[in-house]
């Protein structure tokens, strides 16, 4: 089966295109280095041409008031193209509880992503995952300065990327979910208790604070970042990923 996965060279991309022509796919790697632009449409088309399954796992440049803008260009121009290629199959990347946290711009802009997809032309597939384990450093240093780490307690169930990469990866090859599935690591903590594991792994002598004001997640109300019932969930936990 030939699969066009749009932001096939970047952390997810790179291990979806891997395992799927591990599989025996022809899984063809497109992204702004070889040529394509999903706002401009330009190498779109070309790039679609004869692909039975599109995955689409590209990102905003910013997770500010811009990034939906980004999404619903990128959709309208993405999804026109596959429908004239005559794809059967259309899959994006999300986040678990996206449409719960409205207050963050960026979740608001995925949400609009998903919500495009639906109603789109092409029989279509979501893999919503929880946040990625190989992202956790960079969000300590949102609110960290040379003595302290600022976190909330947001609930937060980390998975590992090649295990987000390996479910896009099996929902690509088979038949249109027509919905959703949630994928997620196997362990949840509190995001100010996964900071100080972090930091001591790290050999990082910082301290954590708690401080439910702190970043980004500070916004999240309860638990919405974490899996409900149905959800898959990936064999990484987060202490043996940090080995």
């Amino acid at each position: 089966m030939k699969i066009a996965v749009i932001g096939g060279t970047g952390l997810i991309g790179s291990q979806v295109v891997r395992n799927l022509n591990a599989a025996g796919h022809q899984a063809v790697p497109h992204s702004l280095t070889t040529g394509i632009d999903i706002l401009t449409g330009q190498g779109v088309d070309e790039s679609l041409a004869g692909a039975e399954v599109v995955v689409n796992l590209t990102n905003s440049p910013t997770f500010d008031a811009a990034s939906p803008a980004f999404f619903r260009t990128s959709m309208d121009n993405l999804l026109a193209a596959a429908r004239r290629a005559g794809a059967g199959h259309f899959v994006i990347l999300s986040i678990v509880g996206v449409d719960q946290v409205p207050e963050l711009d960026y979740y608001r802009a995925k949400t609009l992503q998903e919500d495009i997809l639906k109603a789109g032309p092409v029989p279509y597939s979501i893999v919503r995952a929880t946040q990625f384990m190989e992202f956790i450093d960079a969000v300590l240093t949102w609110t960290a300065d040379e003595n302290t780490v600022r976190l909330p307690r947001t609930p937060i169930q980390p998975i590992a990327a090649a295990d987000v990469a390996a479910a896009v990866a099996e929902v690509a090859a088979g038949a249109p979910l027509g919905g959703t599935l949630d994928v997620a690591g196997p362990d949840a903590y509190p995001l100010d208790e996964l900071g100080r594991i972090t930091l001591a792994a790290r050999g990082d002598k910082r301290t954590v604070t708690t401080d439910d004001t702190a970043g980004m997640f500070a916004a999240v109300q309860g638990d919405v970042l974490t899996p409900g019932d149905g959800a898959r969930i990936a064999p990484t936990h987060y202490t043996a990923w940090l080995k």
